[in-house]
């Protein structure tokens, strides 16, 4: 997938106005459109452009855009940047219906957040849009319960038709044994109301955070245990950290390398909670010295062992 730069498409500098974008597609739709353009590769051109302005225009895909960053190169290899998109405010339903119209760049920014365009209103009480943002947390927090101060930015349009981001923070109680991809719901959170109408919700899309210990699948929790030979070969009783705290592992004799362990009960909390599951990693001792180059020499000749036997070999 290769980044879009929507402003060079449009001619544009960062900090165009709204009312600047919309004076360069009127321009530039003209020039492009494939029923009256003579450019050799106008309907490729005009495509682009009505891709851009769909962006450009509509604050909130704008500022979407713009926290991606400034030192992207058109045509260039993309990949959106971890968490770009944390605590960043929308407002409408998730998922957007035009991505489907547009390229790989467009569906992968906007196609799976909660992005609207404005439309008109009437004068009589409304209740006020929902709007979206998604929150990274600990692997902890939903094993234990927690309540997180998370910080939020929303974008709006200034005086002079700027993009600007209004920030703000909440304090916002992780349920317990809550699962990547669930949502948390603020109620009277999301956008103001119209006509004294009240306010809509703000619905927090929960992903986690990478753990340097555990892997979560569902609601399993999975860890890769180093292990020494002897502890392989003979059994061995191993304390292992879990979330909840170290526990007593019993790893049987003529364990392999791989070999995966069962704590039941001892993944994310719930009904029914998920499993903990230990996979063993056997780690060989370097021979550095003349007592371990011996050591394995003496295993060597204690053992008729050929770990290639099945190939043949």
């Amino acid at each position: 997938m290769t980044y879009k730069d929507y402003y060079q498409i449009m001619g544009l500098a960062r900090d165009a106005t709204q009312d600047d974008i919309k004076r360069a597609y009127r321009k530039l739709a003209r020039k492009y459109h494939p029923d009256v353009s003579k450019e050799a590769d106008a309907e490729a051109q005009f495509k682009a452009l009505g891709e851009a302005y769909e962006v450009l225009k509509d604050v909130e895909k704008r500022a979407a855009y713009d926290q991606l960053g400034a030192n992207w190169q058109a045509g260039q290899d993309f990949k959106p940047p971890p968490h770009w998109d944390e605590g960043f405010e929308f407002g409408g339903a998730a998922g957007s219906g035009d991505s489907a119209h547009f390229s790989d760049f467009f569906s992968q920014i906007f196609g799976q957040g909660g992005f609207r365009s404005d439309d008109a209103r009437s004068n009589r009480p409304e209740q006020g849009q929902d709007s979206h943002a998604k929150i990274y947390i600990d692997l902890e927090d939903s094993f234990q319960g927690a309540t997180r101060a998370i910080s939020l930015s929303t974008p709006t349009s200034n005086a002079q038709g700027q993009v600007q981001l209004k920030h703000r923070s909440l304090n916002v109680k992780i349920p317990k044994g809550i699962k990547p991809g669930q949502h948390i719901k603020l109620a009277g959170q999301g956008h103001a109301g119209f006509g004294n109408g009240p306010a809509g919700d703000l619905i927090l899309a929960v992903e986690f955070n990478p753990h340097p210990l555990y892997r979560l699948v569902e609601a399993h929790i999975y860890l890769d245990l180093p292990i020494s030979p002897w502890e392989a070969a003979l059994g061995a009783k191993i304390k292992v950290p879990t979330p909840d705290g170290l526990v007593d592992l019993k790893v049987p004799p003529n364990s392999k390398q791989g070999g995966k362990l069962r704590l039941p009960g001892r993944g994310i909390p719930g009904k029914p909670p998920g499993d903990f599951f230990v996979v063993l990693q056997i780690v060989l001792p370097p021979a550095l010295t003349d007592a371990e180059k011996a050591a394995y020499q003496h295993l060597q000749q204690a053992f008729d062992f050929n770990p290639r036997q099945t190939m043949g070999v």
